[in-house]
């Protein structure tokens, strides 16, 4: 099944960078641009993840909080943040339930291979946990603009 616009984003518990705890109810009452990235410091993780930075203030002012998802531990989020000056909270979704709650675990190609992986999707959500749009084939070097339009 896959998630559309109109769809109640599911619920999930994880941790973020810190170790903290992370719900998506926590977010309730502010709209939310969930984006599932494949990995930390990889250049097209690294591009849609600084354009987002470079445009927090203009999500903010529409209202937006920005929150990544990808396999990746804590450890190395902290990392990906720390040197890319990332302003938001990134969820490490070892266990890959993140993933699977929004359909974004599956089978991708590459070099004539067939593997499992993140496929990158961004979630735009209301404030009332409802999901307002799907972004599959996201820009990575303009993924603001993607949002924003």
């Amino acid at each position: 099944m896959k998630l559309q616009a109109g769809d109640q984003a599911p619920q999930f518990e994880s941790i973020d960078q810190d170790g903290n705890p992370i719900k998506l109810s926590d977010f309730r009452g502010k709209k939310v641009v969930l984006y599932f990235y494949p990995k930390d410091n990889t250049p097209g993780c690294t591009a849609e993840s600084c354009n987002l930075r470079d445009n927090y203030q203009a999500l903010q002012a529409q209202g937006y909080e920005v929150l990544g998802v990808s396999g990746d531990s804590p450890k190395s989020h902290k990392k990906f943040i720390d040197k890319h000056e990332l302003p938001f909270r990134l969820i490490a979704d070892e266990d890959k339930s993140v993933h699977e709650a929004f359909g974004t675990w599956g089978e991708k190609k590459m070099y004539g291979k067939t593997y499992m992986g993140t496929l990158r999707t961004t979630f735009l959500i209301d404030e009332n946990g409802v999901i307002e749009e799907v972004i599959e084939k996201v820009k990575t070097k303009d993924h603001t603009a993607q949002i924003l339009k």
